[in-house]
């Protein structure tokens, strides 16, 4: 082969490689969609069995003659709440009235209130958008409407006509359904036809956040089925997305209850303006779009060798989304990753870490005298509680972009590592935080190992304040303010062997 002959091959092989990439990202199907339905069970979806199944790869929800519901039942997506998002599915009915409920909340077992897209085998209500047990009907098929403030409903245009719109519907047969949610602003489509834009302004009423599910009515027997389900998380329209994980039980009554923990601070940090957070229970998130749209992450779990963020893909997943800039706070054992797996990329994220064998975690008393400026310490006082405080933590040799914030001396004798030991009497940094290069922010806090420090206002505040901070949100001057009754500290424990 000669020398012209090669340089051909190798552009036409060079060719035939761009050309398959460039079909492959034309053929990639809905880029930011995941579907939340297997398409063989109602795995991750939570309904009364006697009336939902899957059939023929569809959720089926039937009543009959023999089996009616007595009032409206609701099969719910356990993956997690909703916020700003898409979502995309297919649905196809055979009498009777159905939906699918958004943005809602359980009132009782299988029984929601709040936003739905409604959709029936009648003429007039598909495409409308109803609060279930609420304010009824919002928005009419073609309408584009206005609540104020002050709860007026007012139709502000026309969006198409109704009878257009349910001409293009098939009857019995299958339809696409849109709902795309953006801050207030909340829009229907059915086969690609708008069938109302509304924009709640009712700020007591309106819902930001809540549970996604299908309805089964209530009536002559019907069925209902829904296929193809996808969601996109969108980024929030007003504020940041805080997106908490809690790990699964760990360690005795009162020490390491994580999932009560993440339940206290996520009602907190819901009472901010400006800020919306979603927990997570008991592992990582089951829900694939979990992290989509989160502005930062809050991680309070188990760690060495089983903390989940090195998990299977987990690791790869965190990495994506830190390129992104996508903040990162970890609490207490959640800062302890293996040296190998995990350290490096902690050493980026939050600036350090808990390595086994240097680090030291003893229970002992911090006496935080004084704190550094910074966002995080606003309006947070010098405290003094025993905890389990690590330290001796393992920084980055050159560690000028890490901002100690609690900072103590332990005593000497529980300097238990030899790595600890090599410095008697050294003033210790148990909490710290950087700003990263990605534009994303890190922050590492020590303490939480004993449930009841959350009722201290100062420990409270701080790390509030950091999750704020790392969100890229503005803390207020005086901190983020927030009450935690005591009988509150006992509420969402584990049940855990004493």
């Amino acid at each position: 082969m000669t020398a012209t002959s090669r340089r051909l091959l190798v552009l036409f092989l060079g060719s035939l490689v761009l050309w398959g990439a460039t079909l492959a990202h034309a053929e990639e199907p809905e880029p930011g969609f995941k579907s939340i339905f297997n398409g063989k069970d109602l795995t991750g979806w939570d309904g009364n069995p006697k009336f939902w199944s899957v059939r023929d790869g569809a959720i089926t929800g039937q009543t009959t003659k023999e089996n009616p519901t007595k009032g409206n039942t609701f099969l719910i997506w356990e993956g997690g709440k909703v916020d700003d998002f898409e979502l995309r599915l297919q649905v196809k009915i055979i009498d009777g009235n159905s939906g699918i409920q958004y943005r809602s909340k359980a009132v009782d077992k299988w029984v929601l209130s709040g936003y739905q897209a409604d959709y029936e085998a009648g003429e007039k209500y598909s495409g409308i958008l109803y609060e279930e047990k609420a304010r009824g009907i919002l928005a009419l098929r073609g309408q584009k409407v206005v609540i104020g403030a002050d709860g007026k409903i007012t139709p502000s245009g026309s969006v198409g006509d109704p009878a257009t719109i349910q001409k293009s519907i098939k009857k019995e047969d299958w339809n696409d359904y849109t709902i795309i949610a953006e801050g207030n602003h909340l829009i229907h489509k059915i086969n690609g036809h708008v069938t109302i834009d509304l924009t709640d302004n009712d700020a007591k009423k309106r819902a930001m956040q809540g549970l996604l599910a299908l309805q089964l009515h209530a009536g002559p027997p019907m069925t209902v089925q829904f296929r193809n389900i996808r969601l996109k998380r969108l980024k929030l329209a007003q504020g940041k997305k805080v997106v908490m994980v809690a790990g699964t039980p760990s360690h005795a009554p009162g020490h390491h209850e994580f999932n009560a923990g993440v339940l206290l601070l996520e009602r907190c940090v819901n009472e901010v303006p400006g800020l919306l957070a979603q927990g997570y229970l008991n592992g990582w998130p089951k829900d694939p779009t979990a992290f989509d749209n989160a502005d930062t992450i809050f991680l309070f779990m188990d760690g060495g060798s089983r903390h989940p963020v090195i998990q299977g893909e987990n690791l790869r997943e965190m990495h994506d989304l830190m390129k992104k800039g996508v903040g990162l706070a970890c609490v207490h054992y959640a800062v302890e990753v293996p040296k190998e797996r995990g350290g490096p990329e902690y050493l980026d994220w939050i600036g350090g870490y808990y390595e086994t064998d240097y680090s030291t975690n003893p229970h002992w008393i911090a006496n935080v005298d004084s704190l550094p400026e910074h966002p995080i310490t606003r309006g947070v006082k010098p405290f003094h509680l025993n905890d389990e405080w690590y330290f001796n933590i393992r920084f980055p040799v050159e560690s000028d972009h890490v901002q100690p914030i609690v900072q103590a001396t332990p005593p000497d004798d529980v300097r238990r590592t030899q790595a600890a030991a090599e410095h008697p009497g050294r003033l210790e940094t148990l909490s710290w935080a950087i700003e990263r290069p990605d534009g994303g922010r890190g922050f590492g806090f020590t303490g939480g190992h004993f449930h009841n420090n959350w009722g201290d206002n100062d420990f409270r505040k701080l790390v509030l304040n950091a999750i704020a901070w790392t969100a890229g949100a503005e803390v207020p001057a005086e901190g983020i303010a927030s009450q935690v009754d005591p009988e509150e500290l006992k509420q969402n424990l584990d049940k855990k062997r004493k």
